[in-house]
């Protein structure tokens, strides 16, 4: 799962929404801004945490001096190992720092639902700006199709794409 910092606040919001619309918890009106941010900084620390362990990834690749395309399965494991969510599991952990994070704010007045039912919230949110991630990588492999994936080439010029549509949808 990626989150891109771009779309955090408005993620942050709308989890925000969505929870006290269902009247899952209860936020008092001067407090929802303050419970926005508790929900952004606890995404903002899962992104850092995130690139951090890819850029450990890389670094182990090249000191082994391993195939590029080695890095997701040492990312894996070192996710593992450090009991951190990538990929599907992504979801269950951010989800399961979230509702922490619920139950620990000052700025949450009272949770009445169950964690299932906070579980089923968020994630509806964090599935639909994920699939952000997934029509861009789409995108992007269609204007490189011409290139061979795993090659040094084909990684430059993902990246260079990829920068670039995000700039233009301001993802950022």
């Amino acid at each position: 799962m990626r989150l891109y910092r771009g779309q955090i606040p408005t993620i942050a919001e709308e989890i925000t929404q969505s929870l006290v619309k269902e009247g899952h918890i209860e936020v008092l009106p001067e407090y929802v801004v303050e419970v926005n941010l508790d929900i952004e900084a606890s995404l903002k620390e899962y992104n850092r945490r995130d690139r951090q362990l890819l850029e450990r990834a890389k670094d182990m690749v090249s000191a082994r001096n391993l195939d590029y395309s080695h890095t997701g399965r040492i990312r894996q494991t070192l996710a593992d190992r450090e009991k951190f969510g990538i990929g599907e599991k992504a979801y269950e952990y951010v989800i399961r720092q979230l509702i922490e994070v619920l139950m620990h704010s000052r700025n949450v007045e009272e949770i009445y639902a169950e964690d299932n039912e906070l579980r089923r919230s968020m994630r509806t949110v964090l599935r639909r700006y994920a699939g952000t991630d997934r029509d861009l990588d789409r995108q992007v492999r269609a204007r490189i199709k011409n290139l061979q994936e795993g090659t040094t080439n084909w990684e430059i010029e993902y990246e260079r794409v990829m920068g670039d549509l995000r700039s233009s949808k301001r993802l950022n």
